[in-house]
């Protein structure tokens, strides 16, 4: 197996400790200011400060060495939630947003997520596939080496199917890890108007007896839980459901409303609940309680001009939280974790090193990764990325650019500057 070592480098890595990070662990980072890396067959041999590293190898067994010139090294980001599989933008709903619709007023007269819908139905299987790969791509570019994939556009079981098969072939054929996500409940489809247990009754009889059929890569279950979406006991439902089908829970909670979201995602010991702008106290302090992973979605927040979660509660209520892109064509176009980096940072009052620790190893645990990524640990995959500064903080400091200078999976360059 080909061994590398890598050199020269400000390495700053979140300390895994075998469970997400939280409270005042949350910003818990190593710093190596000279820096290596060895590798062997794509997985950290060694890691620690250069002359160490190089005392306990010689360099006639290194195959190739790569000179870091001093660059910061992260661990390769995990955005672990997105919706980047979709067949069409929506600019003009943008528009109307920005003239002052309501999010779920959108929604309600037909567009938002059932007009993604109508899009995807409509699509070819390589369409759909075509669209998602330049977004998966977009993302490499800007350090992600491990992404979660939700479906939900489909809101039918073959189209349901469809997109989880996309999902499930850009992990195979691009230099990601992906992990798939079921997300049949992210709205009420226009056929079952006025009939939504109906469509529940449909999940969960059909829809996921189907996914999990297939055998395929698909890990979680998700469900929209908002007003005029799926109350919380129609949430239940489905999630009961996904588990006993042998799937992983997760939960789109108080985003718009705290409906009880996030109280639900506490109660079922969800691995994560995601969006939480609207979550109360005593549910933020029951979620950190029962082990679930709070996913925060600042881009989002940002295009829909709301108020950002709560991040400085969360952390102070032992919450491990992780952010994510929510990459999707209508409320946070964007597949940059540095922009999300830097909204937390500046908008969300996190600290440089809690929000590497939320792109990095919280979010690898929100996907059920850690043990293979979201850390530089001997073991562990070798996705780093190289910076163009001299820590995390240019993700935050140099607005509007991306820093990203090269970015490595299992040891072999996927994008470089």
């Amino acid at each position: 197996m080909t061994r590398k070592l890598f050199r020269n480098g400000r390495i700053f890595t979140p300390i895994d400790r075998g469970t997400p990070l939280a409270g005042k662990h949350q910003g818990e980072v190593a710093h190596l200011p000279n820096g290596a890396i060895l590798t062997k067959g794509g997985l950290i041999e060694a890691i620690g400060d250069e002359t160490e590293v190089l005392a306990a190898v010689s360099r006639r067994d290194v195959d190739e060495e790569v000179n870091c010139r001093g660059h910061c090294i992260i661990p390769g980001f995990v955005d672990s939630h997105t919706h980047m599989c979709f067949a069409a933008r929506r600019e003009d709903e943008f528009i109307s947003r920005l003239e002052g619709a309501d999010y779920l007023e959108v929604l309600r007269r037909g567009g938002g997520i059932l007009s993604s819908v109508r899009a995807v139905r409509a699509a070819s299987e390589d369409e759909l596939f075509s669209m998602t790969r330049q977004h998966a791509l977009s993302a490499v570019r800007f350090g992600t080496t491990t992404i979660e994939i939700k479906s939900g556009y489909g809101l039918d079981t073959e189209s349901e199917l469809k997109m989880l098969r996309v999902i499930e072939r850009i992990g195979q054929e691009l230099p990601l890890d992906v992990v798939s996500t079921f997300l049949g409940a992210h709205a009420v489809p226009e056929e079952y108007a006025g009939a939504p247990n109906d469509y529940v009754d449909l999940i969960v009889h059909e829809m996921i007896p189907a996914v999990v059929a297939r055998q395929s890569s698909t890990r979680f279950c998700d469900v929209f839980c908002e007003e005029g979406v799926f109350t919380v006991d129609q949430s239940r439902r489905i999630l009961e459901a996904a588990r006993k089908a042998g799937l992983g829970l997760k939960i789109h909670a108080d985003e718009v409303n705290d409906v009880g979201g996030a109280a639900l995602a506490a109660d079922l010991h969800a691995t994560s609940a995601e969006h939480l702008l609207r979550a109360s106290d005593a549910n933020i302090r029951a979620m950190a309680h029962a082990g679930v992973i709070g996913i925060l979605l600042p881009a989002t927040a940002y295009s829909l001009r709301k108020e950002y979660a709560p991040a400085r509660r969360m952390v102070d209520h032992g919450l491990p939280l992780a952010i994510a892109t929510d990459c999707n064509p209508g409320t946070s176009y964007t597949e940059s974790i540095p922009f999300v980096f830097g909204l937390s940072v500046l908008n969300m009052r996190l600290s440089v090193y809690e929000a590497l620790v939320a792109s990095t190893l919280n979010a690898a645990y929100a996907v059920h990764m850690a043990e293979h990524v979201g850390s530089l640990d001997v073991g562990k995959n070798a996705d780093f990325v190289l910076l163009d500064g001299d820590g995390p903080v240019i993700l935050a400091y140099h607005a509007g650019v991306s820093p990203v200078l090269q970015v490595y999976k299992r040891a072999e360059a996927i994008y470089s500057e």
